[in-house]
């Protein structure tokens, strides 16, 4: 059992980092094996939309999302982390969340989609608006991958120590942690009949 914190801020040992590692430690606590992933310092290519990853399942672009989806790949349950720049998601999670396409499903049912069955929980930091924004993205991104939806933490949090004044947020981080583990480890899987490329966009529904 193995989870993964993937901390999608450019910033080294900020509030995001922070929680994350908080979170990993309930994880660790549940008995679960536990990967820190960050973000800075890594080089990320923009989706060029080729869509070759579509018939092939494989990326073009050679740079460190290689790495990452391998990790991806290999945990049981992931927490996104993320702050919040300009009221949205960085751009660095936005891209990471697009270039996931090659490990989500070549088939229509779906049923070769590698996030699929994985647990997902999110930590979202900001200084002012824009949390809910960014959980409810990351959550569409959760369900329609067909992932079991944990929990979230949202924390105010601005200069790079805040995290050590917000007790409720560093406890409900650790908690999320432990949640992650536990979860992870009913061996939860969503019903392969039902894993279709249908959502009702509405846009040609007759």
């Amino acid at each position: 059992m193995k989870v993964l914190g993937l901390c999608c801020s450019p910033q080294k040992e900020g509030n995001t980092e922070a929680l994350i590692n908080e979170a990993l430690k309930g994880a660790r606590q549940e008995g679960a094996e536990v990967e820190f992933y960050s973000v800075s310092g890594k080089h990320f290519e923009l989706c060029d939309g080729c869509r070759t990853c579509s018939k092939t399942g494989v990326c073009h672009l050679r740079d460190d999302m290689q790495g990452l989806l391998d990790k991806v790949t290999e945990a049981d349950a992931i927490i996104f982390g993320t702050p919040i720049y300009h009221y949205a998601m960085p751009a660095q999670l936005k891209l990471i969340m697009e270039r996931m396409r090659p490990i989500r499903g070549l088939t229509r049912n779906k049923t070769d989609n590698k996030l699929s069955n994985k647990v997902g929980g999110i930590i979202a930091v900001a200084g002012s608006f824009g949390l809910i924004q960014a959980v409810k993205d990351l959550y569409f991104f959760i369900i329609t991958n067909y992932m079991l939806p944990g929990d979230f933490v949202a924390v105010y949090a601005l200069d790079k120590t805040d995290y050590q004044k917000r007790t409720n947020g560093k406890k409900a981080a650790f908690t999320l942690g432990r949640q992650m583990a536990r979860l992870a480890a009913m061996k939860f899987t969503y019903p392969a009949d039902l894993m279709k490329d249908e959502h009702a966009y509405g846009t040609w529904d007759q």
